[in-house]
């Protein structure tokens, strides 16, 4: 399990990498960021979740059985909707909450047939499959309710400004 919890974090890595790149590039062109507290708090909490899911998964000796199959499952498919919503999103694609002049409303049918695809297929699965493959209960149990509550707010705040940005939203 070490092997895929080393896996995720280079994966996270690797896509923040991409956030810093699309956030330097915009910020350079004149976006503007909102939210930056709840942002900084959000990447906290997922941070924290990793740790609190990989240091449970080592106590108790995470075994590669059904549970962590579910789990390695569940994890696949948010990160590969992570993959599917950066390539939607393309330039405007961060982890952060950033408008540029020239933001587009991106109309694709995932983003008409789910409301925030990001949050909904990619962060809720990506957690909930890394806890249940370390078998990390008490992290699920406790952490992904605290983190749903910082996200609520992401989204509350998203949602206010998209509806100002965009007439069509």
């Amino acid at each position: 399990m070490m092997f895929f919890v080393a896996f995720a974090v280079l994966l996270r890595v690797a896509t923040l990498m991409v956030s810093m790149r699309n956030e330097r590039r915009l910020k350079s062109e004149g976006a503007v960021e909102f939210g930056a507290v709840n942002s900084a708090v959000l990447a906290s909490a997922h941070v924290l979740f990793y740790v609190a899911a990989t240091i449970e998964g080592v106590w108790r000796d995470a075994a590669i059985d059904l549970t962590g199959i579910i789990g390695l499952a569940v994890y696949a498919f948010g990160m590969a909707m992570l993959l599917v919503v950066m390539r939607l999103l393309g330039r405007w694609w961060t982890v952060k909450l950033i408008i540029a002049a020239d933001h587009e409303l991106v109309t694709h049918p995932l983003f008409r047939a789910v409301r925030h695809p990001n949050y909904f297929l990619n962060l809720l699965p990506e957690l909930a499959g890394l806890g249940l493959a370390l078998h990390a209960y008490w992290t699920l149990a406790v952490g992904l309710p605290c983190y749903l509550i910082v996200l609520a707010i992401r989204i509350r705040s998203e949602e206010r400004l998209m509806s100002a940005r965009f007439p069509a939203y």
